[in-house]
């Protein structure tokens, strides 16, 4: 059975940064491109950022290039997500999905709310 579980989110001021990890599991992670997706209260899922499946390629949305960072461990099975230089408009519910681009969430997910 497919497992993703994330974890990291919080309540962090704007300006400030988080960590988000997603722990992978039921499939061969080392072989899949995987992605960061968010929905903010009231709105649809957007999508945020993806990299292949070596990690040698990644991409981002407009809206947090420069400020986020997408890696991962092939090793270990966990994708990363680095936000740095939070604003409001990034308070969201953040999961990783299969594959590149958008993808549905499995996991629950974790909430990332950016309020002073």
């Amino acid at each position: 059975e497919v497992q993703l579980v994330e974890s990291g989110g919080g309540l962090v001021q704007p300006g400030g940064s988080l960590s988000l990890s997603c722990a992978a599991s039921g499939f061969t992670f080392s072989t899949d491109n995987m992605s960061w997706v968010r929905q903010a209260p009231g709105k649809g899922l957007e999508w945020v950022s993806s990299i292949t499946n070596g990690g040698g390629s990644t991409d981002y949305a407009d809206s947090v290039k420069g400020r986020f960072t997408i890696s991962r461990d092939n090793a270990k099975n966990p994708l990363y997500l680095q936000l740095n230089s939070l604003k409001t408009e990034d308070t969201a519910m953040y999961y990783c999905t299969r594959g590149w681009g958008a993808g549905v969430p499995r996991g629950q997910g974790t909430q990332v709310t950016v309020n002073s």
